[in-house]
Parts: structure tokens; sequence; C-alpha cells
């Protein structure tokens, strides 16, 4: 899993640097801190040297060092209180574990510490919790790195020929197949169903977008939270089914001792 994950990562860094760096002046050393060292896509705000971030406040390092330590407490210590005879659970407790570590914890730490010295690296999650509807959540909060991909490489080129909606639903059904290969193809299992999941988000997206969700309030206010909580969390075992937990996550987990 982790050499095909890490090929498709490698791929898109090397795509969106390819797109920037020739039309933004940028000193040689931000190129390759962008393709070594910033799990981000996007290039254009990290490369460019026009204007500069401002420095983080330590509310946001706090946060980000709290979550950095739950998520290993968790991996490495958080699963092994569970019994032996609850696989799934022990496996969906370390992969949680992981998932707070890099996404919420040391990749924000990177964040801030590129903003520190003036660099504009936007955190890949923007407190996804806070979404106020399921187009929020997937749009602006959960993410940005793919998102960012998604919008400039799939979304914007097929727009024009077929509408904004069908072009949304086109990146669900991509961003489908994409977590089908790091996740179905190695488990050996479960495959399409990461791209139903995806498929059922982009269609929770447009019935927020229809006359209908208008009516129901599901675009805003706490019916467009809970609407958002339901359509993601769901389903969510679809994602991450069982043969992906038990073939990938917990051998993983045994080989960084965790188990």
């Amino acid at each position: 899993m982790w050499i095909l994950a890490f090929s498709i990562y490698a791929a898109c860094k090397w795509v969106t640097w390819r797109r920037w760096q020739p039309h933004i002046a940028h000193p040689g050393w931000r190129s390759m801190a962008y393709l070594l060292a910033w799990p981000g896509m996007d290039a254009h705000s990290f490369l460019d040297t026009s204007s500069r971030a401002t420095s983080p406040p330590l509310g946001a390092w706090l946060r980000s060092i709290f979550l950095t330590a739950l998520g290993a407490t968790l991996l490495w210590a958080g699963a092994r209180t569970i019994s032996e005879s609850r696989t799934l659970l022990r496996g969906w407790t370390g992969m949680l574990g992981a998932i707070l570590m890099l996404h919420f914890g040391s990749f924000k730490l990177a964040a801030l510490l590129w903003q520190t010295v003036g660099v504009k690296a936007t955190p890949i999650m923007a407190t996804p919790l806070r979404s106020a509807s399921l187009r929020d959540f997937w749009g602006r909060r959960w993410n940005l790195g793919f998102h960012q991909l998604a919008f400039d490489f799939v979304f914007i080129p097929i727009r024009k020929k077929l509408g904004s909606g069908l072009a949304a639903f086109l990146v669900f059904l991509v961003s489908g197949v994409i977590h089908d290969l790091v996740i179905s193809v190695p488990a050996r299992g479960g495959f399409g169903l990461p791209t139903l999941y995806f498929a059922i988000q982009g269609m929770g997206v447009a019935i927020e977008r229809s006359r209908i969700g208008k009516l129901l309030g599901l675009r805003q206010g706490i019916r467009g939270w809970l609407f958002m909580a339901v359509v993601t969390a769901s389903p969510v075992f679809w994602l991450f089914h069982p043969a992906f937990v038990l073939r990938v996550i917990i051998p993983f987990m045994k080989a960084v001792h965790a188990l």
C-alpha cells in the first residue's frame, strides 16, 4: 500500500510543481522544500514570494502538539488496551491515531513552521468538525491537498463542458477510484466500496445544492452540520472496509510495534 500511495503522491507533487514552477519567480530552495518537505498540493501559494504568511499564534502550536501526542498515544498505547479478539476495533483505533498524528498533528506543525518563516503553507485539514455543510466539509476543510489537485486538474477542465454539478460529482468518482487503488488493491478485497463511498458524498452534495436541500436548510446551521455528519460518517466502513483494516492496517501496526 505504502509504495503505491507514495508513488501516486509523488506524481501529483511533480505535476503541480511543473505547472507553476516556470511561471513564478522564486529561489530554488522553495522548489526543493515544496517537493520534499511539504505535503500540500498548492504549489502556487508555496512558491510565490510576493506575499508573506503571518506568524501563527501560540494556540495553533499547542493544539497541533496535543493532537500529535494524542494520535501517537492511540496508535502505540490505546490499541494495546483492546482485547486481541476485537481485531477490527484495534485496527480502527490505530488508524484513527495515525490520522490524528499525521493529518491533524505533524502536517499542521509543518504548516506552522513554514508560516513562521513567511511561506504561505495552508494546513491540509482546516477544522473539519466546524463544517457548516457537506460542501463546506469537502470543499474547504477536509484534505485540502487533494481538493486543490482535483479542482485544478479535474473540475476546472470539465466544468465548461458538463456544468458545475456533474463536474463536481465526477471529482468524487475520481477520488473514489484513487482510494480504491490505495485501499482495496493492497487489501485484495473490498473492491468498489471506496468508490461507492465517494459516490454517496457526491450525491449528498447534489442534494444539498438542490431546491429540496435549500428548503430543508441543509446548507448551513445545525441542519447542515447534521447532514454533513450523517453522510460522511454513516458509510465510512465502506471507505475503510474490513479487508483494509485486517490486511493492511493491522500488519502496519505490528511493523511499527504498535501491537
